[in-house]
């Protein structure tokens, strides 16, 4: 039996010594059949040892997951491992357990040949240690691998107690599992999105009036996903993550999040009128307002400080800043340009957070005229020149004088 360590410095591995990761991925190479039983999986790793599975042509796999029918299982991770189970039984190969009996934390593997076991791994390692993630990364297992016969005939034996009906059942066949609903956390201190308790979130539910809109998004073929070829992402109504870009020089930004909607739901009595903001409130507690736009009032998007860094973009994608010298001969004034700025691609990520912090202000442009009219000019926005390079991080000055 041989020592299988972690790669984490300090305490990385040194001559002679292999990873869990490794050795399982070799151990699999070498096999054509597998048996696991685990505590602990997470959605990356099973989705990586459906991969492994598939790439190496393993006829036979079996995966016993021991700890979440008691504890509860996350349902991202759950609907992920029926999807693979599904596919392993329709195939004829292998099938993804749940221990039912009690809770198992034990972390074993068994690898076949020509149907017999000729090597086995225990230890500390749960089966995310095939594909680490930085809930893991810096998680330090240490595991022994044996090729001792005995040893390999007790650990598999084990192995297949565990995945017996006394002990457990097929993922597809389980009931009263409690699935966990994982937390999302993707809007979380984003600008113009709030967070509500829970309690408010039941009360707006409970107030629901009976005007419904399902709104539908396309997204590319699941086997499509990664392709950048310009003709699969822009089948989507999602124009950051899939639309085309704008040139071929730039891609689209974060903050151009909108989906376009069917006219046959724009069209429906009571959808929101072109240009009207209203709140949005999700089922996980966020809120934030949002409006239609475009022709058709197709377009659904998000609205507040987002109009504001779209609008400093239109208007100052490259912009020259010219300050100038005033000299005033026989009562007309003359200018000369002495310094100019160019600055373009403004910081727009910034934008929100130097108008909190008062680098960017707002002045309200009104004087009554001589006829007791009043002159309303409007709300710039202002920056101190020596603060310009907060929000335009790309200036080049040009001196006029010289």
């Amino acid at each position: 039996m041989n020592l299988l360590y972690s790669n984490i410095l300090p305490l990385g591995t040194e001559e002679g010594q292999e990873t869990v990761s490794n050795q399982l991925k070799e151990e699999i190479a070498n096999s054509d059949a597998i048996e696991i039983a685990v505590g602990y999986v997470s959605k990356a790793s099973l989705e990586e040892l459906d991969r492994i599975v598939t790439e190496q042509q393993i006829h036979h796999v079996i995966l016993t997951i021991g700890m979440y029918f008691v504890e509860g299982m996350p349902e991202a991770m759950y609907h992920t491992a029926v999807a693979i189970n599904q596919k392993w039984v329709a195939a004829g190969i292998g099938e993804i357990r749940m221990v039912r009996a009690f809770k198992y934390h034990g972390k074993l593997y068994a690898f076949y040949r020509d149907q017999q076991v000729r090597s086995a791994i225990v230890g500390s390692a749960n089966l995310g240690v095939i594909k680490q993630e930085a809930t893991n990364l810096r998680q330090y297992e240490v595991s022994a691998v044996t090729v001792e016969q005995s040893e390999c005939d007790e650990i598999a034996t084990l192995i297949r107690k565990l995945a017996s009906p006394a002990c457990s059942a097929r993922i597809d066949e389980i009931t009263g599992m409690t699935l966990i609903r994982e937390v999302n956390v993707s809007l979380t201190g984003v600008d113009t999105v709030d967070q509500l308790p829970q309690t408010q979130v039941e009360l707006f539910e409970k107030h629901k009036t009976d005007i419904s809109f399902i709104l539908p998004i396309k997204v590319p073929a699941y086997a499509e996903r990664h392709m950048d070829d310009g003709k699969h992402y822009t089948k989507s109504n999602l124009n950051v993550s899939y639309a085309a870009p704008r040139s071929a020089r730039k891609s689209r930004d974060w903050y151009e999040t909108q989906f376009t909607v069917s006219k046959k739901i724009t069209l429906l009595p009571g959808y929101p009128e072109k240009n009207a903001a209203f709140y949005v409130i999700t089922d996980d507690g966020y809120t934030f307002k949002a409006h239609t736009t475009s022709d058709g009032n197709k377009q659904f998007s998000a609205v507040g400080v987002q109009v504001l860094r779209n609008r400093l973009l239109e208007k100052h994608p490259a912009t020259f800043w010219v300050k100038a010298s005033v000299n005033v001969v026989d009562g007309w004034e003359y200018f000369r340009y002495d310094h100019i700025k160019y600055t373009r691609n403004p910081n727009i990520s910034l934008f929100a957070g130097l108008i909190a912090d008062g680098i960017v202000s707002v002045d309200f442009l009104m004087h009554y005229k001589p006829n007791g009219m009043v002159r309303d000019h409007g709300f710039p926005f202002k920056i101190m020149p020596q603060n310009v390079n907060l929000l335009f991080p790309e200036v080049i000055e040009y001196d006029l004088t010289r």
